[in-house]
């Protein structure tokens, strides 16, 4: 259990603010469909961070456990450093043909590839070598950041600084860093 509520709130936090998020928002905004909307989030972050998470798992097993270590330490200290940085919403193409679930699916799941939440997902699936439980804490976590803004927008603002959460973010990753280095010294 202790990986999927780890990868819940990392993938929470780590999303608040960053550029899926933004991408959720405008989705919602365009589409004004919100549960069809949250459907096409649910679908691609479930293929992308089943991919992610088992290729963690995969990634574990073939790497000394010293070299893991160490690999895990930076990357949640990289992630805590990525998350001070706010994202910024991607520039609007022209309308899309497909429809909202589909549009949704594909521009979630292509904006997912090589974002900070998808390389925390590797890392968890690295860390806890369980890619369902993985797949499911972080996919959780997606949707219940994504949810307060297609379903709340604007009024989330108000409520809690965007600012606050993505601090909050960098610190769970920098904490999670520090125990896995200190985890990596450790083994020496």
């Amino acid at each position: 259990m202790t990986a999927l509520w780890t990868s819940f709130l990392v993938v929470f936090l780590a999303e608040m603010g960053d550029k899926t998020q933004l991408v959720a928002l405008a989705l919602a905004a365009r589409y004004r469909r919100p549960w069809t909307v949250m459907l096409g989030i649910l679908l691609a972050t479930t293929a992308n961070h089943a991919l992610a998470a088992t290729a963690g798992v995969w990634v574990s097993r073939l790497l000394p456990p010293a070299a893991l270590a160490w690999g895990l330490a930076l990357s949640f200290i990289a992630f805590g450093i990525w998350t001070l940085v706010p994202d910024r919403a991607p520039a609007a193409g022209e309308p899309a043909r497909w429809g909202p679930l589909l549009t949704t699916t594909v521009v979630f799941f292509l904006a997912e590839m090589g974002d900070k939440t998808q390389l925390a997902t590797i890392a968890l699936g690295a860390r806890f070598e369980v890619a369902g439980l993985v797949t499911v804490g972080t996919t959780l976590g997606m949707l219940a950041a994504d949810g307060l803004v297609v379903f709340g927008g604007a009024h989330l603002t108000r409520v809690v600084s965007p600012t606050l959460l993505r601090r909050a973010a960098a610190g769970l990753f920098l904490v999670l860093g520090l125990i896995a280095l200190v985890r990596a010294l450790s083994r020496r």
